[in-house]
């Protein structure tokens, strides 16, 4: 028996943070073909049931396409059953409103009010809400059977002390020696795979698709194959555009020759349909102009996206302005002799030095 485990769909997410109108529009568009996707792979693959571990959507208020729009690919799918429970981000029952017969009969769904479980032969898949007033009692609360293959499923993050907000948290030593062998979960956006104990696994599947640059790399799902008794599961890439924060780590003598081919070295591995954030750090000297917009215009049509980051400090050579008697000389060994921390000199100097060329200042 084949399932697929995913989480984090966020569908109908703005994606507004650094696109344009038009590509927001266009990631919207690709967070559902991803999710439409999957389940075709899932058809072809002969998976049986596909487990959803919690923040389906973005929004506190659904649209109707929204819920179409998920419901009609579980409608096309009789044969593939799918688990969803909800997670921090979804905070609308998605099927209020629905008749009892507009809602596919292959679509399980699990409460905040206690353990439900559904049984296919020997394996069982187990699930609950986590919230504020259940967390702690939840784990005590469950009894599973060792002799059965269990799956459950949580959405939150998990700990191995009780924390202060408790109402997203999975605390793992209260669920060791309870008979899981793979325990399904939703909330962190990146692929991870852990023991929980002797006998099970806990695994994040990640986010379908990446929306921003704190969630970099490569995203997907998790297939999992049970076969003679035994579990195993792989990760499986699906995102259609991975974003990617790229670091380009400047020196003093760097011209903006020297930056291009940097730029141009870093990037070249890059698929052109990706997203990219280029960060330049280092020192570099208080003689350049880095010219992040040149950077831009030499790559913007080589990627769906990319921004560029200034992270990089000023080397500056006081002995250097010790005998100048300009205006710039008498700044700096103002600076030099004002007290200010290594940081702030550098800071406060390269501003100085704009303002006296008559840069525009960004900071």
């Amino acid at each position: 028996m084949k399932i697929i485990h995913c989480s984090d769909l966020h569908l109908d997410s703005r994606m507004e943070t650094n696109l344009d109108g038009e590509k927001a529009r266009q990631r919207r568009e690709e967070l559902f073909a991803s999710y439409e996707g999957m389940v075709n792979y899932a058809e072809e693959e002969g998976v049986r049931a596909i487990l959803i571990a919690g923040d389906m959507f973005d929004r506190a208020h659904l649209r109707r396409v929204v819920r179409n729009r998920v419901l009609e690919p579980m409608e096309a799918h009789p044969d593939i059953d799918f688990f969803y429970l909800r997670g921090n981000h979804d905070n609308s029952d998605f099927l209020a409103g629905l008749e009892e017969e507009e809602i596919p009969s292959n679509l399980k769904t699990f409460t905040d009010k206690g353990w439900r479980s559904y049984e296919y032969g020997d394996l069982v898949i187990t699930g609950a809400e986590l919230s504020a007033e259940n967390v702690r009692s939840m784990p005590a609360r469950l009894a599973l059977d060792p002799g059965k293959t269990n799956v459950l499923m949580l959405h939150g993050q998990t700990q191995d002390y009780l924390g202060h907000s408790p109402a997203e948290e999975v605390f793992l030593p209260a669920y060791r020696g309870k008979g899981i062998d793979y325990l399904a979960l939703g909330h962190i956006h990146s692929y991870r795979q852990e023991r929980l104990d002797e006998r099970g696994v806990y695994c994040y599947s990640g986010c379908l698709e990446g929306r921003g640059f704190d969630e970099c790399g490569p995203k997907g799902f998790v297939l999992i194959n049970l076969s003679n008794g035994k579990l195993t599961s792989e990760f499986i890439p699906f995102a259609k555009r991975q974003l990617h924060e790229v670091f380009v780590e400047l020196a003093p003598e760097d011209s903006m020759l020297q930056v291009m081919s940097k730029s141009d070295k870093a990037l070249r591995n890059i698929s052109e349909k990706d997203l990219v954030k280029l960060v330049f750090t280092g020192h570099i000297s208080m003689d350049l102009e880095l010219d992040t917009d040149r950077v831009l215009r030499r790559f913007v049509s080589c990627f769906f996206f990319i921004k560029a980051v200034d992270q990089t400090r000023t080397q500056i050579d006081f002995d250097a302005y010790l005998n100048d008697r300009t205006i710039k000389g008498e700044f700096v060994r103002l600076m030099q002799d004002s007290g200010l921390s290594d940081e702030d000199k550098e800071r406060v100097t390269r501003l100085g030095m704009k303002a006296l060329i008559g840069e525009e200042l960004e900071e």
